[in-house]
């Protein structure tokens, strides 16, 4: 009888684990995955918000918007304009990423259109609570812009993966 060592049992149960996708399992490969999307939502937001603050048509717009809704003014335009910019853009690389990886075996790793707008509209939730999150710590409770961002990401992980998993790639009984 051979003797299995506990690094042997160890792996062994993480690559079991790792096929049945158990959920904790899968909140741990979203969360690398988010990893990677928070660092390209930061950098583009922080580009896009630097950009639309030295652009002086963009300036004017957001003042006009501000203005004509009565919502803030055109500094809350323009964070709110750049965090939508990041956000599109980052929700696009986490759909490719965690159908080919954290929801493989329910996606199939097929990328498809109906499916991209389901994560989408499912991400919307997930954009809406980054947003609020962001304006409330930024505006609110005065933190640094680049603290409020990171702490409006954090919450919208926690609404992401929840509707991603319970919702855009669950697990559907053959009828």
């Amino acid at each position: 009888m051979t003797r299995v060592s506990r690094y042997e049992r160890a792996r062994a149960k993480l690559l079991a684990g790792w096929r049945a996708r158990a959920l904790s399992f899968k909140a741990v490969a979203f969360g690398l995955i988010g990893v990677v999307n928070t660092a390209v939502d930061y950098c583009v937001f922080l580009l896009t918000r630097y950009a639309f603050n030295r652009w002086p048509d963009a300036l004017a717009a957001f003042h006009a918007f501000s203005d004509f809704c009565r919502c803030g003014d055109a500094a809350t335009v323009s964070l709110i304009a750049a965090n939508t910019v990041s956000w599109l853009v980052a929700v696009s690389g986490s759909y490719v990423m965690n159908s080919s990886i954290t929801f493989a075996a329910e996606s199939g790793r097929q990328l498809k259109w109906r499916a991209y707008f389901a994560f989408v509209l499912s991400g919307v939730a997930g954009w809406l609570a980054n947003t609020a999150t962001l304006l409330v710590a930024a505006e609110v409770l005065l933190l640094p812009v680049w603290l409020a961002k990171a702490v409006a990401i954090l919450a919208s992980f926690v609404v992401n993966f929840s509707l991603s998993h319970f919702v855009v790639f669950r697990v559907r009984k053959d009828v």
